[in-house]
């Protein structure tokens, strides 16, 4: 039984209670850990992947709701995991499921939220919570339950006091997070698949700022060897691997506090390094660009969003995780606005059908290009796998390239 919040009832030490900035209030029962966490509180529309959400560094300091009403049937296990860790701030479903049935499963849900202290609740309402968050715009909020929802009196805590928590929660809008989600060390993936034990390819620089699993993966199945980064890799370590490419993938955080790797992305270009770059990384090619960044309303998160290719006309279903994006041009090809057209022309490459947001860019004079979405979707679709395969055109062609132009300075 769903339970709304009525603020003539009263709530109990052993229930938990959801609270919005805005003063919207939900009573429902605890679902993983009890104590409490405050957060932005935001929604994602995918059916199934709970697991590859929870653990993508994306969601770092975020309370994700989830929209589908039962989760938690196929269990947990250790092959699904985008990340060491699961990185969601909190967790919010309608109908947690009480059986865990799967062949792949090592535990539950509930059970792996508690061992990671993630504070969750669940038996709400979340499709009244979700109407309101489309309307009102993803805010800050707050999950209480256990000791938590008990004051220093030993009497139930008052709403305006769990409110004034909340509200003292710092915005995403101005956070800085890809430090704090990135790898501390480099890392090296290997080609696997078909090319698994043979000599790559070609070499990916991929700069970690909240990269996850798949990704490097997706590359490694293509026969690249793909060195992992830190996101405080300076460019001449990143020059000192003489990559074939380099990568910027998805992260936290306001692109806006990223001018640290704006700057490294516009050294990158400025050598003349093949450029790919997904979510977080998109954002930053838009900024090195000279392109401007802003909040949506309530974000783009799930596995059923449509956006259409421009450059070949098709329709995919694409996975996507951004609370921020480009503001750029559509339908046209401009000259980047940085430095009056320092790297030439680029256009809108990608548009989401939904409500015709920026969703990728690609530039005509120099190798590189991005998209806002997630191609590497290891919960799928699988629609947009392919960018990978332009990717690795793109260091193919320049590696030609660069052959062409030795031999001819040689002749």
């Amino acid at each position: 039984m769903v339970t709304q919040f009525d603020p003539a009832n009263e709530y109990t030490a052993q229930d938990a209670v959801l609270v919005l900035e805005d003063g919207q209030v939900y009573v429902g029962e605890p679902f993983g850990a009890t104590g409490s966490t405050c957060a932005e509180i935001v929604f994602n529309t995918a059916m199934t992947g709970y697991q590859e959400t929870l653990t993508d560094p994306s969601y770092d300091r975020q309370i994700v709701v989830q929209t589908f009403p039962h989760i938690g049937d196929t269990g947990v296990n250790d092959d699904d995991l985008e990340s060491s860790r699961i990185w969601v701030a909190g967790y919010v479903v309608r109908d947690p499921s009480m059986v865990v049935s799967n062949w792949r499963a090592a535990g539950s849900l509930d059970d792996d939220l508690m061992a990671s202290h993630i504070v969750g609740i669940s038996h709400i309402d979340t499709r009244k919570l979700v109407r309101h968050l489309r309307s009102a715009g993803v805010m800050r909020a707050g999950i209480f339950s256990g000791a938590a929802l008990v004051g220093s009196n030993g009497e139930p805590r008052e709403i305006s006091d769990m409110l004034e928590e909340v509200q003292r929660t710092p915005q995403m809008k101005g956070m800085s997070l890809y430090d704090e989600v990135s790898t501390p060390e480099a890392y090296v993936v290997e080609p696997a698949g078909d090319f698994e034990g043979k000599e790559p390819s070609f070499t990916v620089a991929a700069v970690d700022l909240g990269i996850k699993a798949m990704t490097p993966h997706r590359m490694a199945e293509r026969g690249c060897r793909v060195v992992v980064l830190p996101s405080t890799v300076t460019f001449d370590e990143i020059q000192e691997l003489n990559p074939d490419g380099v990568f910027f993938s998805n992260g936290p955080g306001d692109p806006e506090q990223a001018g640290q790797m704006v700057s490294l992305l516009r050294q990158v270009l400025d050598a003349g390094y093949p450029f790919f770059g997904i979510c977080f990384g998109n954002q930053l090619l838009g900024r090195a660009l000279g392109f401007g960044t802003y909040k949506l309303k309530f974000g783009h998160r799930g596995i059923n969003q449509p956006v259409k290719d421009v450059t070949t006309g098709k329709v995919e279903v694409t996975a996507h995780n951004h609370g921020f994006a480009v503001d750029a041009p559509i339908g046209e090809t401009v000259d980047a606005p940085f430095e009056n057209g320092r790297y030439g022309k680029v256009f809108v490459s990608h548009v989401d059908l939904n409500d015709n947001v920026v969703e990728g860019l690609q530039c005509v004079d120099i190798p590189a290009f991005s998209v806002q979405y997630h191609p590497e979707a290891a919960a799928g679709p699988h629609d947009a796998a392919y960018l990978f395969d332009r990717f690795v055109s793109m260091m193919d062609n320049s590696r030609d390239s660069k052959a062409s132009k030795e031999e001819n300075a040689n002749a």
